[in-house]
């Protein structure tokens, strides 16, 4: 059975049941704070378990694209290794809110297994939940164990703990008892010799779980406690990966036709064969479970970078070049190579793959062309570490400083310097890593206390679109303490004119006030998992009368300009460019906007003029806005609305039009286009490959930058004697001052010739080396001149210079005759190194020519003292 089959079977089976099928949820999240990527197949309907959300229907099933990097069995570092887990997987599931629960959860699941799938029971078990002795006192799950009878024997019903068998979304929350269905896929001959229930959760690569029921019923409170849930949910969630591996007979996850075309191609670049080699098959696997979960992050709208989410994507593929790197023996980017294979294997299922496949391949390359960079500087680096190493083991600070500052992966560290008869301080490294940790996770701690409700019961209504004040009740409220923000509390209203952060664009301020003229100052407005939440420093002291809600007008006024502009910004760039730019991001506020796409090059002046003219031309035309609410998406799209790859969107959606420009967006708008005032670009750069940005400012600010740069213009001007054309006054100052340039220059050389005359007498031979350590006159580029200058004309040359260029600055320069180097060990480099410490600096380069800077000129007399000692 293929794989594409097996999804398309699972999905037709609940849909019979009057399950409504949905597609993937992006799998980067835009309104959870406590995720950076959707980690299992419940994550996109938190809102739903929360009660903060109605769904378009109470029986759900999909097969939903999941990261996970960190957790159980999901050290990503440690992916690869067996042949059952992985960063990006699917995870097929069917969903109950609020309708059936356990009796129709286990014997569908029993159904499709056993009569769909046609798994022979006989080699399934299930767990249960046995109960708790802690704190929270829970019972046996005797509903689940009695609904399993009916199916399976009792001596295949296994009692689990709550370690394995109640599931918590987290600290608080819904949560409940889980029944676990594993398979035991080994051999007849290694079953008769160990019980498969002896192997049930003990990590057997053939003993795995393929189905995890969770019986939603209880709510965990933030001092600990459970409490009922009103309503009982069902949430299940099977590894599509595992469930493939089990119908399509094989022993592996890596076997089933989700990767065998991707390890093919591996083979084929690489010359290699899976199967064969170890570490070559670990590498394998590791690569081509990792294109997949990149090449899945940048289709959902998430590059590569440094911070947050980005970073996360960044390690996963540098993990995936080391490994290609170090066992596969390729210099050269090649994982982009694979994106192809895997948009003809899962494009149909998820077309974003398709649509998206050059700026995969594109980025994909360029990050593996940046880090395969790295992993040479690295090498560099750790050659220095070791020379300067006094001992065969070197320190884990210097090894972390490699990791954390460069990047230089800690195992391939220890690989080299086991190859060079050294050994790595593996604990110390450790201890810099817990502590880097340690600082991280106090950073971002943060507590959070249960709501208090005010108002049982109650939808919150956005009215911020029409209005920028609004009478509201205050229906529920929270303190949250973290280490940056202090006490902070977080305030839910029956109503609210407040726009949370979503689509780029920035929160709304402003205040509350009450009857009695008190005020409350909402400082940022976010949403999460559909609920709007209000931030303030104080609570408000009379919390059950009514509020007058008032956004801050001219910060809202200000980021609709931006926002606007980003439409008009999108329609110009596709306009200019060509129909292949897409927005891939942006950053609305009041101060400015950023706007990330896609495109191939640099832009020219020419282009970039244009853009900013085809915007100021739609804000001359005072164009009006027209938005549709509430439209059904399709028609949308059918009426030239652009949708953007990477947003969630639901059956209806809100349209917004400029003229031509028709774009899904949630955000706030100017009500015409001439409010706008005017659009001024400020940059264009690029952020990855294949990905472009601009940064530009509108109203307030274009009207503040010019009169910045008109102030500016008039301090240039009386710096030229209020020339009447300061451009050419420029232009003559530039010419004559690369005039007198020359002029220095060759005033230089010709001291630099004097200085050569001088020198060569002031040479003394020690131990047959030609020896001279001296203070001059010169630039560091004047220096070096000199000095091959005089390395042409002599042998055996040992040369240390010195110069302060100011009474803060020092400088210490070494040449060594490239023949004595090589011969007697000579190293500039470690001369300029240990005698720079007398400067307060340092430096390095090659074995024949260094260089090191410092702060103390005063430590220069001594620096040149030492420098005979290097030849006794």
């Amino acid at each position: 059975m293929k794989s594409q089959d097996i999804r398309a079977t699972f999905l037709d089976f609940f849909e019979k049941k009057s399950h409504l099928i949905v597609p993937s949820a992006p799998m980067v999240t835009k309104d959870d704070p406590t995720l950076m990527f959707v980690n299992s197949g419940m994550a996109p309907f938190k809102e739903y378990f929360l009660g903060n959300g109605k769904p378009k229907n109470n029986r759900i099933t999909d097969s939903q694209k999941c990261l996970r990097v960190s957790g159980k069995h999901n050290d990503l570092e440690e992916v690869g290794y067996d042949t059952y887990h992985h960063t990006l997987f699917e995870m097929l599931g069917n969903w109950s809110f609020g309708d059936y629960f356990k009796k129709e959860a286990i014997a569908w699941a029993w159904q499709l297994l056993t009569e769909v799938y046609k798994i022979d029971k006989d080699i399934l078990y299930v767990t249960v939940f046995e109960g708790s002795d802690d704190a929270d006192n829970l019972n046996m799950d005797t509903e689940a164990f009695d609904l399993w009878k009916q199916f399976i024997a009792e001596d295949r019903i296994l009692k689990g703990n709550k370690k394995d068998n109640f599931w918590e979304m987290g600290e608080q929350g819904p949560c409940g008892p889980c029944s676990e269905i594993h398979i035991d896929i080994r051999s007849a001959e290694e079953k008769a010799k160990v019980d498969g229930r002896t192997l049930i959760n003990e990590d057997h690569p053939h003993v795995v779980e393929i189905w995890n029921l969770v019986f939603m019923q209880y709510n965990r409170k933030a001092n600990g406690s459970l409490e009922d849930l009103p309503n009982k949910h069902i949430d299940t969630g099977m590894g599509f990966e595992r469930l493939c591996m089990v119908l399509q007979g094989v022993q592996s996850n890596y076997d089933t036709d989700i990767f065998t075309p991707i390890i093919r191609e591996i083979e084929t670049i690489t010359n290699t064969k899976y199967g064969s080699n170890t570490e070559q098959d670990i590498a394998t696997r590791v690569i081509s479970d990792h294109v997949r979960a990149v090449a899945f992050s940048i289709a959902d709208g998430q590059l590569p970078s440094n911070t947050g989410a980005g970073y996360v994507i960044r390690r996963i593929l540098r993990r995936a070049v080391r490994y290609g790197f170090t066992f596969l023996d390729k210099k050269e980017p090649f994982i982009y190579r694979l994106v192809n294979v895997l948009s003809d294997k899962m494009g149909t299922a998820f077309p974003e793959l398709k649509a998206q496949k050059q700026l995969i391949e594109n980025v994909i390359k360029e990050e593996e062309t940046s880090f395969l960079r790295t992993l040479d500087q690295g090498l560099v680096l750790l050659d220095t570490i070791i020379s300067a190493s006094k001992t065969k083991e070197i320190p884990g600070d210097k090894a972390f400083e490699l990791y954390d500052t460069f990047g230089f992966p800690i195992d391939l560290t220890a690989l080299i310097l086991s190859e060079k008869g050294y050994s790595l301080d593996e604990k110390g490294f450790e201890e810099e890593l817990q502590k880097q940790k340690n600082r991280s996770r106090a950073a971002s701690e943060m507590s959070t206390e249960d709501w208090t409700i005010l108002v049982e019961d109650v939808v919150e209504e956005f009215v911020g679109y029409d209005f920028l004040e609004a009478n509201v009740k205050l229906t529920r409220y929270r303190k949250v303490t973290s280490k940056k923000d202090g006490e902070m509390y977080q305030l839910v209203f029956n109503l609210t004119p407040f726009y949370p952060e979503g689509g780029g664009q920035v929160g709304d301020k402003g205040y509350l006030e009450d009857a009695h003229g008190d005020v409350i100052y909402i400082i940022d407005t976010k949403k999460e998992n559909n609920v709007i939440i209000h931030f303030t420093k104080n609570l408000p002291d009379h919390l059950n009368e009514s509020f007058k809600a008032i956004v801050d007008k001219n910060h809202r006024s200000r980021t609709e300009c931006n926002h606007t502009a980003t439409h008009l910004l999108h329609q110009a760039l596709r306009e200019v460019l060509g129909t292949h730019v897409t927005q891939k991001g942006s950053a609305v506020n009041a101060n400015y906007v950023r706007f990330d796409f896609s495109h191939f090059s640099k832009m020219t002046s020419d282009e970039l003029q244009d853009v900013e003219n085809f915007v100021n031309a739609r804000i001359s035309g005072k164009l009006p806005l027209i938005e549709k609410r509430n439209i059904p998406m399709q028609k949308a799209i059918d009426e030239g609305a652009m949708a953007l790859f990477g947003e969630k969107y639901g059956d209806t959606v809100r349209a917004i039009k400029f003229g031509k420009s028709i774009e899904l967006c949630g955000g706030t708008h100017v009500k015409n286009t001439g409010d706008i005032w005017h659009f001024k670009l400020k940059s264009e750069g690029a952020v990855a490959s294949g990905i472009r940005r601009i940064e530009a400012i509108t109203n307030d600010a274009v009207k503040d930058f010019y009169t910045d740069n008109s102030t500016i213009l008039v301090e240039v001007k009386e710096l030229l004697n209020n020339a009447k054309n300061p451009v050419k006054a420029v232009q003559k100052l530039q010419d004559e001052n690369a005039a007198l340039q020359k002029q220095v220059a060759q005033l230089l050389r010709d001291k630099a010739e004097n200085l050569s005359g001088e020198i060569k007498n002031q040479l003394q031979e020690i131990n047959g080396v030609q020896f001279l350590a001296t203070k001059i006159d010169l630039d560091p580029n004047g220096i070096k001149n000199l000095a091959f200058e005089i390395g042409k004309e002599h042998q055996n040359l040992f040369m240390l210079f010195a110069t302060a260029p100011s009474k803060d600055k020092a400088m210490l320069t070494c040449y060594i005759s490239k023949e004595l180097a090589n011969e007697r060990g000579y190293d500039a480099g470690k001369v300029v190194r240990e005698l720079g410490k007398l400067i307060h600096g340092g430096g390095g380069g090659q074995n024949f020519f260094a260089t090191a800077g410092g702060k103390n000129p005063g430590g220069i007399s001594k620096a040149l003292e030492r420098a005979k000692e290097y030849l006794e």
